[in-house]
């Protein structure tokens, strides 16, 4: 027979694993936001003193982090926030319009009511966050939006392997969302797949979705290029 855990070790361990989820979370958090950015470092004892935690949640979270793609680990250097490769990106993002297009499809014929309402609800969220210039808060809601999307779908493997690739992307992504210029445009992209959904045509709440991936992605194209010259731009701005 298994032996049984004494009732302090058990609670021990749920303490333990609680922490790690909360600390994994804010950590999560941080980078999703854009207050940690690719390539910076992470400094154990820092954060476990500023979240008020020993230094064994921290490191665990780096685990979880790192196979979320998050973060990566280096011998003898320490963790930092992943810097995802364009190229990798490019991938990502022809893998999501695929799965975002089969969403389409299926919310189209399969919403509730309830759900549709609740959707519609965070569109309204993010053309008044639009609307107020909260480029910060719509990204997050962005997220949001498109991870509720899925799961309404109501395939839990999708939503998993699905949510791995949306964080991956997500620095990237915020780089589109940072211009302010472009919140109209994804705002009413947003307004667009609802409206497509809650037609009932299938075919058009999957194209809608497949549409405004490949526009994001194009974007993100774009705004990567920009960056080597305004770097070199900002770098003669300091001299």
């Amino acid at each position: 027979m298994p032996t049984e855990l004494a009732p302090q070790h058990t609670i021990a361990l749920l303490q333990s694993s609680s922490l790690t989820s909360v600390v994994q979370q804010e950590i999560e958090r941080s980078i999703l936001c854009g207050e940690l950015a690719p390539g910076d470092k992470l400094i154990e004892a820092a954060l476990a003193e500023k979240l008020g935690v020993s230094r064994g949640p921290v490191r665990e979270a780096f685990r979880i982090l790192e196979q979320a793609g998050l973060v990566r680990q280096e011998k003898n250097r320490g963790v930092f926030v992943r810097q995802l490769p364009l190229d990798e990106a490019m991938e990502i993002f022809d893998l999501r319009a695929m799965m975002d297009e089969a969403v389409g499809r299926r919310l189209a014929e399969a919403i509730t009511p309830a759900q549709l309402k609740a959707l519609r609800a965070m569109v309204e969220r993010m053309e008044r966050l639009v609307k107020d210039g909260l480029a910060d808060d719509y990204a997050l809601l962005n997220l949001e939006f498109h991870d509720t999307l899925v799961a309404f779908a109501g395939n839990r493997k999708l939503t998993s392997v699905y949510r791995k690739l949306i964080n991956e992307l997500s620095l990237f992504r915020r780089m589109n969302l940072a211009d302010r210029e472009l919140l109209p445009l994804s705002a009413s992209e947003h307004r667009g797949i609802l409206k497509a959904i809650a037609s009932g045509d299938a075919q058009a709440a999957g194209r809608a979705m497949r549409e405004h991936v490949i526009e994001s992605k194009e974007r993100t194209f774009r705004n990567h290029s920009k960056l080597p010259a305004l770097a070199r731009s900002g770098a003669r701005g300091s001299k």
